[in-house]
């Protein structure tokens, strides 16, 4: 397997700001981002959503600039901007042509080290987040991962929802957002990236001379959570459909088995081709959709599964799932791993062509492995994988805790989640 894509470049300055660089010289565009090495997961028992709503806060103006400065600034060269918070991470980026770079790099640095958080914005803004919890509690595929989250991780961090409460929201008064962006956004805890057109010396010159000066903040401390494998089934009778989630644990991303797990969740639930979307629907027809990806955190990751289906025919749906992944212990063919290659290698290089794909792909590699990972020993990684791993992995996931089950819908008398981990047991039926 081969693939041209850059490892990527990466300097550390002298106050441990990273600051790295994949440069494509076909671009005419750039992605342009700062990461920081926190997310929801790092919160205190007291402060669920507070990163969350750090990212709204932060784009409310600085020093020098309005909240409507800073948006007008940006697309009046045509640029976008936008920010995510993750369970690991919160990320503030924008797309721009080249030659904005220093407005891009001049901005991003102005409301990180410089926000004022006024009272009045963040009243606003607190408005415009409960806003987006009630969306999230109306939208069953949103409401479902919080479920799946709390079913399986229960009440450690990354067992919360991203967004936190209403009253937690309200409650959040601007020194708690303050101490929250002193305690985790400093040098060493972030990463600046640039993915494009751009030049990395170059790059590394123009931030250090905005952030050189930024001091460290506190690392995370993270607690290796412990697989609850537990239920949430929620009731909302004017749904049509059970929405459903299954997840059995797994290990995080720095397990070498996490190549294996990734190949086995394409081939069991990815694609018209896969094995769910085969079983389940064209043969069955239990569902409209069906699929199955692996999930992965630094120090934990599942297997998750997930379908929407009536409430008379979930169990039944169910009933094929368990079948089909017990089927990976002793029926994988090489003719299906080098199908799920070819798709995997696929996959890595459509997103080269995509600025913020690799920019993106750079900064969690870094904030991960602490380096750029050459593509090319990646893509040889899920090459070397044997059919060998694929049933070794597939009896992990099958002997490693019971099974985390969510849904939202209809009444449904769903099976246990016992019923369940003795279904993927007995195998296939007769």
């Amino acid at each position: 397997m081969t693939n041209n894509a850059p490892r990527g470049n990466l300097t550390e300055l002298p106050n441990g700001l990273k600051v790295a660089t994949r440069p494509t010289p076909q671009a005419k565009s750039l992605y342009l981002g700062i990461w920081v090495n926190a997310g929801a997961r790092d919160e205190h028992d007291s402060e669920t959503g507070i990163a969350h709503m750090l990212e709204h806060i932060a784009f409310k103006g600085t020093k020098s600039r309005t909240a409507r400065d800073i948006a007008i600034e940006v697309e009046d060269v045509g640029g976008g901007m936008n920010a995510h918070t993750g369970r690991e991470e919160t990320a503030y980026h924008m797309h721009l042509l080249p030659e904005h770079l220093d407005m891009g790099i001049d901005i991003l640095a102005d409301i990180l080290i410089n926000p004022t958080m006024p009272e009045d914005e963040i009243e606003r803004e607190r408005g415009v987040i409960i806003q987006e919890i009630g969306q999230a509690l109306d939208n069953p595929n949103r409401m479902l991962q919080d479920l799946f989250s709390r079913a399986a991780y229960g009440e450690h961090t990354l067992g919360r929802s991203i967004l936190g409460s209403v009253d937690n929201v309200k409650s959040f008064s601007r020194d708690d957002l303050t101490g929250f962006m002193n305690r985790h956004y400093g040098a060493g805890q972030m990463l600046v990236v640039a993915s494009g057109a751009v030049d990395h010396d170059d790059f590394v010159r123009r931030v250090e001379a905005k952030l050189g000066g930024l001091k460290n903040a506190e690392n995370a401390e993270r607690i290796t959570p412990k697989w609850q494998g537990g239920r949430y089934i929620e009731t909302r009778d004017h749904l049509e459909q059970v929405h459903i989630l299954v997840g059995l644990p797994a290990f995080g991303e720095h397990d070498e088995r996490r190549y294996a797990l990734e190949l086995l969740a394409l081939m069991l639930g990815h694609g018209f081709s896969s094995r769910l979307f085969q079983e389940v629907r064209e043969k069955r027809g239990l569902c409209y959709g069906i699929g199955s990806g692996a999930r992965f955190y630094s120090d934990t990751g599942c297997l998750l599964i997930g379908a929407g289906t009536s409430a008379e025919q979930v169990n039944e749906m169910l009933e094929v799932t368990a079948e089909q992944i017990a089927d990976l212990v002793d029926d994988v063919s090489a003719d299906e791993l080098d199908r799920v290659k070819t798709k995997i290698r696929s996959s890595k290089v459509m997103m080269s062509e995509s600025v913020g794909d690799c920019g993106e792909l750079l900064a969690n590699q870094i904030l991960l492995f602490g380096e750029p990972q050459d593509e090319e020993d990646i893509l040889n990684k899920y090459e070397a994988v044997q059919l060998a791993d694929i049933k070794a992995v597939a009896a992990d996931l099958i002997n490693g805790g019971p099974p985390a089950i969510a849904a939202i819908g209809p009444k449904a008398d769903i099976m246990s989640n016992e019923t369940f981990a003795d279904l993927l047991t007995k195998g296939k039926k007769a």
